[in-house]
């Protein structure tokens, strides 16, 4: 037949039809600004309703979030001629599979087509039904690169699915599988080549950790006790081991209630309508259970779902399927922080080990009522529990996931992809949920402060810078109302001796370890933050700068008798910024801050050598301050002795902690000492703070040296924030606005305390100000300085 090509108005569709197939290409309303390469995804595809299409939507969000100008997604919806949708622009193409020649022309237009580059296949075996021969071809044809994950992997195969298997992985650049076990079981049972199989774990969505008493309330389920499981209701599901169980764990748990969420799979209700359904209420009926279930027969927003987890105390995972392979259910119960009780199969059983969950045999009702019980009445392990399951879980966020799919399809591209972050929008939201009326919190048990753990002058210091940069771009006057917190806990830290304190308890008192500590840090970084709040005097409530005036002649009267290098090169860094904007500085102040910096440089001359252009014999912790420090006292003083040593101990720094793309700051695990080469192998004890202290360097050199790559080292330092680092995971929460507490050799810490959530803030305002500022303004260049200063 010949082939024909029609145009439909109503759908702005292409349809070819040739011999019987059926391909649908639309045509690109989505085109972007940039022909960025394409990367077409071929899965079941929302408005369907199954674990695939929402899986599937979820990872492109994940990866159109997390990059920008990298790549462009599309998408072939798989669809059968019984079960058609109508589709989001982003949809390509559409696979009928009930046309077999679909699939030969569905290959010959992706050849043809010169912007898709490569293919990515969701495959699960019931997607195509009996047309597996037809999908093989299909791939044969294909001649761009084509990464498939196998969404079931089953062991101990026959020959007919092991041949099948084998044939797809042969055609196929890539496999992507979502657990250990899995890529095992291809390895051991299909003698797959181990070197062809990627493991990323399924996604999971990151969540806040609202109150479950609040939730509770929200949705009318106070004073219970809450189970719960979710997904398209099948038999597969196992529900009634749940209900059986019921009757022991209402004898010691009356005010228990079981959630049962989500409406029954649409492709069940085709073949079998509600009977499974209906078998689950009849049980209910004959055990005497109404009062303590409840069907939520809905297919739930996922903002809603994710509330719903929440609030549940122990999340039941009963599937009777010993050989699934992942499930999307599982893992996000676990992302909620849910304390899981699961029947075993692959993917349980990996990410449950060592206590992040407890598995029971499958059908052994008895006991699932046995751990329920045990786990209601003791609410300290059910919290270890959600603890471990919490860390386990992490490295999967769907962020993470976006990261690891980025990676791989520019690995199978031969790196053609320049894979650039997007930068979060600023999100306030744990630093305000961190500060009371006063001051900052130190820690958090992953987003919830810990006001056990009291207060620092050090946070609270930094939080007022972070919080004036932010007013200074944005003029929101509910900044004031922090910084002004902020000034007040300062006050109180200073003591009539003219000195700070730094450790403040939970009921507002100092504590002994300002005694047994060394304190002329947390000075240094107090007279820095006092001096830059004064620095914005012409925006700044004249009352606030009085008394941070105040606060800060009292404090530097005796600030020549510290020796801490880095407590120096803060009071250098206060001084400079208590002056620049005055009119007439202080002479007193430009006489200090000469002292102070004539004591780095004698430092530096006494310290630095070849292969060794350093203030110490040492690199540890906020390097980046000291040359920053210099660089203040030259903008002050136009003395260009501080000038050339900030400069060339600054780029030595650089030389210590960049390699072409990457930042990985001095290790608190292994500090680098002069003589020594730099080791390598150590991994892990990254801090934010580090980071922060350098993207805050790196932009004051940038203004005197434009012409210097520092900007382009503010965005890579930065992006360590967002993933660029050895784990390839995210460092700062864009769902709380916290900063997780550091990134250790193969793990994340997920604490997101005072120190690490302020860190990322000033890091995040340098990024904000420079986009701003870089198309209005071109800074001067050190020759400027120099015409300046003649």
């Amino acid at each position: 037949m010949k082939n024909e090509i029609k145009y439909n108005h109503s759908t702005r569709q292409y349809v070819a039809d040739r011999q019987n197939s059926r391909i649908e290409h639309r045509i690109g309303i989505n085109q972007s600004k940039k022909n960025l390469p394409e990367i077409l995804f071929i899965s079941s595809f929302p408005p369907r309703e199954c674990g695939i299409a929402t899986y599937t939507q979820d990872l492109i969000i994940a990866l159109e979030d997390k990059f920008k100008e990298t790549f462009a997604i599309k998408v072939c919806p798989i669809e059968s001629e019984n079960e058609r949708y109508s589709y989001s622009k982003q949809a390509k193409y559409i696979l009928n599979i009930d046309h077999p020649k679909s699939f030969v022309r569905l290959a010959e237009i992706i050849n043809e087509d010169p912007d898709i580059q490569m293919v990515m296949i969701q495959h699960e075996f019931g997607l195509f039904k009996d047309k597996m021969g037809d999908f093989i071809q299909f791939l044969n044809i294909i001649l761009k690169p084509v990464s498939l994950v196998f969404h079931t992997v089953l062991p101990n195969p026959d020959p007919i699915l092991k041949s099948k298997v084998i044939q797809i992985v042969e055609v196929c650049e890539s496999i992507v599988v979502m657990t250990n076990s899995s890529a095992q079981i291809l390895i051991n049972d299909y003698q797959i080549e181990p070197q062809k199989i990627t493991v990323i774990p399924h996604g999971t969505h990151l969540v806040a950790h609202a109150d479950k008493t609040v939730l509770r309330e929200k949705y009318g389920l106070t004073n219970r006790k809450i189970l719960s499981t979710f997904g398209l209701l099948s038999s597969g599901k196992g529900i009634e081991m749940t209900l059986k169980a019921l009757p022991q764990i209402i004898k010691k748990n009356p005010d228990v209630l079981f959630l049962i969420i989500g409406k029954t799979h649409p492709n069940i209700v085709k073949q079998e309508g509600e009977i499974y359904r209906e078998s689950l209420e009849k049980l209910i009926e004959d055990l005497k259970l109404s009062e303590n279930v409840k069907f939520i027969n809905e297919f739930l927003t996922l903002p809603v779902l994710l509330e719903f987890l929440q609030l549940t105390d122990i999340y039941l995972f009963t599937s009777n399927n010993p050989n699934q392979a992942v499930s999307g259910t599982f893992a996000y119960a676990m992302s909620c922080g849910c304390a899981i009780i699961s029947t075993p199969n692959p993917h349980t059983r990996e990410a449950l080990e060592n206590g992040a969950g407890v598995i029971v045999e499958f059908g052994d009702s008895e006991t699932l009522g046995f751990e329920v019980n045990n786990l209601l009445k003791h609410e300290t392990l059910r919290a270890k529990i959600s603890s471990k399951g919490l860390h386990r879980i992490a490295p999967t966020a769907w962020e993470n996931s976006a990261i690891a799919h980025a990676q791989l399809f520019d690995n199978l591209l031969d790196g053609k992809l320049t894979l650039e972050y997007k930068t979060p929008l600023i999100n306030l939201n744990h630093i305000h949920k961190l500060t009371t009326d006063f001051g900052m919190i130190q820690f958090s048990i992953i987003n919830q402060p810990d006001i056990d753990s009291g207060f620092t002058l050090d946070d609270n210091a930094r939080a007022m810078v972070a919080m004036c940069q932010h007013y200074e771009l944005t003029k929101d006057a509910i900044d004031l109302e922090y910084i002004e917190i902020y000034l007040n806990f300062i006050k109180f830290c200073f003591q009539p001796e003219g000195y700070f304190l730094n450790y403040v308890n939970e009921y507002e008192v100092f504590t002994e370890q300002n005694f047994q500590t060394n304190l002329e840090d947390s000075n240094g970084r107090a007279i820095w933050a006092l001096g830059y709040l004064i620095s914005m005097e012409k925006i700044m409530p004249y009352a606030m700068i009085i008394k941070a005036e105040s606060i800060f002649d009292k404090a530097t009267f005796n600030v020549n008798r510290i020796n801490s290098t880095r407590a120096m090169s803060f009071i250098i860094k206060g001084l400079y910024y208590k002056n620049c904007n005055k009119l007439y500085p202080s002479e007193k102040n430009h006489t200090l801050l000469i002292e102070l910096s004539n004591r780095l440089v004698q430092m530096y001359r006494h310290e630095s050598e070849t292969n060794w252009e350093w203030f110490e014999s040492y690199l540890t912790y906020g390097n980046s301050i000291i040359p920053e420090a210099l660089l203040c006292a030259w903008l002050t003083t136009r003395d260009f002795v501080y000038l050339e040593i900030a400069k060339t101990a600054f780029d030595f720094l650089l030389t210590r902690i960049f390699t072409e793309n990457q930042i990985k700051v001095v290790s608190n695990k292994g500090w680098a000492f002069k003589g020594e080469e730099p080791d390598n192998e150590v991994i892990g004890g990254e801090q934010a703070i580090d980071i922060s202290y350098t993207i805050l360097a790196l932009d004051k050199f940038a203004k005197v040296f434009p012409e210097d790559d520092y900007l382009q080292k503010i965005n890579t330092a930065f992006d360590w924030f967002l993933g660029r680092n050895h784990l390839n995971q995210i460092v700062y929460n864009p769902c709380t606005g916290g900063c997780y507490d550091g990134l250790e050799d193969t793990y994340i810490n997920l604490n997101q305390g005072a120190e690490s959530t302020v860190s990322y803030l000033m890091a995040r305002m340098v990024i904000e100000k420079n986009n701003k500022t870089k198309a209005v303004i071109k800074q001067p260049s050190i020759e400027r300085y120099l015409e300046i200063s003649i």
